[in-house]
Formats: C-alpha cells, sequence, structure tokens
C-alpha cells in the first residue's frame, strides 16, 4: 500500500515526497483557482524517474455536470488539457471532483454532461490517465455527495472505466457513515483507486468540507485506518500541513498494528 499526501511544493513534488518519507504523492499542474492550461513541469525527467508514484488533482473550477454552457465547455476541456499533462509527468490518475447542478436542475441532466465527456473523449482515443472521480461533501444536487446519486452515475460512465476516489472527510460531511462504506462503494463502483484520507473539523452531515489532521477532528481515527485497511488502494493526506509528517507516521503506526 502506496501512502503519501498532497504536496504545496508544486515545483519540487518529488523533493517535497522525499522529505515527507513518501511513496505517492498529489499535486496540482496548474493553479486551481484559474482556466489556466498547464504549461509542460519543469522537472518532469525528475518525476519519470523517481520511485515515488505521483497523482494530479485537477483544478477546483471544474464542473462536468454544469448545465451552464459557458462553465461545462471548458470544464471539459480541462479535464482533457490536465489529463494530458498527467500523463506527461506519469501520473497514476487524474482527481476530478463529482461537480454538481444547481437548485431546481434535474442532476439526471448533469448526469448525462459526465457520460457527454467520455462518450467525447472515446472519440479521440479515451484519456491518456485514469479520471479517478471524488465523492464530495455538500450540496443536494452533487453529482457525488450521496452512495444514491454515486450509483446513478456510475450507471452511466462505469463503462467508461471511471475510476473512484473515496475521501473520508468528504463522506463524513456529506452524511456517509464510515463504517462499512469502502464495501458500500465497491458494491456500486466495484473499485476504489484512491483514498483522500482526511479527518473533519465538523460535525457529521454538516456538508463542510474542513480537513483536520488525524489525531485531531472529529471522526474517530481508528475508523480512518480500518477506511485504509479495508480499501486497499494508495492513499493521499490532505491534511493540514503542519501535521502531516505526523499524520504519516501514525498511519503508517496504526497500519503496522493491524
Amino acid at each position: 500500500m502506496r501512502i503519501g499526501a498532497h504536496v504545496r511544493q508544486d515545483a519540487d513534488p518529488i523533493g517535497a515526497g522525499e522529505h515527507l518519507g513518501a511513496d505517492i504523492v498529489q499535486l496540482f499542474l496548474t493553479d486551481p483557482q484559474k482556466w489556466d492550461k498547464p504549461e509542460p513541469h519543469p522537472q518532469t525527467d525528475r518525476i519519470l524517474a523517481s520511485p515515488i508514484d505521483v497523482v494530479v488533482h485537477s483544478s477546483y473550477v471544474i464542473n462536468v455536470a454544469s448545465l451552464n454552457n459557458r462553465l461545462r465547455m471548458p470544464s471539459r476541456k480541462a479535464v482533457a488539457d490536465q489529463a494530458a499533462a498527467a500523463a506527461e509527468i506519469g501520473a497514476v490518475g487524474l482527481v476530478v471532483h463529482g461537480g454538481h447542478v444547481r437548485d431546481g436542475e434535474d442532476p439526471a441532466a448533469g448526469v448525462a454532461n459526465w457520460r457527454k465527456l467520455f462518450e467525447r473523449q472515446q472519440d479521440k482515443g479515451g484519456f491518456p490517465v485514469p479520471i479517478l472521480v471524488e465523492n464530495t461533501a455538500g450540496g443536494d444536487f452533487a453529482m457525488a455527495r450521496h452512495l444514491d446519486a454515486i450509483a446513478r452515475l456510475w450507471d452511466s460512465i462505469g463503462e467508461f472505466d471511471a475510476g473512484f476516489c473515496l475521501d473520508t472527510c468528504h463522506a463524513w460531511a456529506g452524511g456517509e457513515e464510515l463504517l462499512g462504506i469502502v464495501e458500500r462503494v465497491k458494491a456500486i463502483t466495484g473499485r476504489i483507486d484512491l483514498v483522500h484520507l482526511n479527518n473533519s473539523r465538523d460535525e457529521f452531515d454538516s456538508a463542510r468540507d474542513r480537513h483536520a489532521n488525524l489525531a485531531t477532528g472529529l471522526i474517530d481515527p481508528a475508523m480512518l485506518t480500518a477506511v485504509v485497511s479495508a480499501a486497499g488502494a494508495p492513499v493521499i493526506l490532505e491534511t493540514p500541513a503542519d501535521g502531516i509528517a505526523d499524520d504519516l507516521a501514525y498511519l503508517r503506526d496504526a497500519l503496522a498494528g493491524d
């Protein structure tokens, strides 16, 4: 099982990973709050040569599900551009949030837009890295907050070999019990490709996405360890930076004691 963290030092992700003793790192390839197209990474050769795996997180502005053409169309292009850039550095996947439609809009239309993303790219030979759909914390019209919504989404995109990223804080904040969640997700998707292991600063079903370090949030740390053990997938910590080294040590110790 490969364990690591999201590194804020995107200019030197391998150096940051080596400093942490990580097996895998997650990074952005462009400003996550903007629509900028990724530039070639200046350390591509080092990233490709390193034994540390990399996974790319797509920009936060992306919303593939949106019914607004001015948001959906650039979102599709951004996913394609960032997937291509992820492939250039040998990434194991591109994480993309499930997105949402607006209040009063039909979530089925958002699901259809996800399918169109894969259909259109399939005509171009498919994505060069797996697209890992991530569950989200809030929104009554979200594509991937609740498991029933994820099931509707997977009925539409599962045939395209879409991957799944399980975020523990998002699941907790979204109102999904963590006990048995791995089994319930796999019953829907058949897979968990990545775990974002985060504790939460907020109560269950709060719809608030505020991460906490493993031992200091409101989720029982033993439950987080149990999710990791059951998932058997690579793990990325997105916890507050000051405590990530301690979180890595805590998780490794906890897993060694299983």
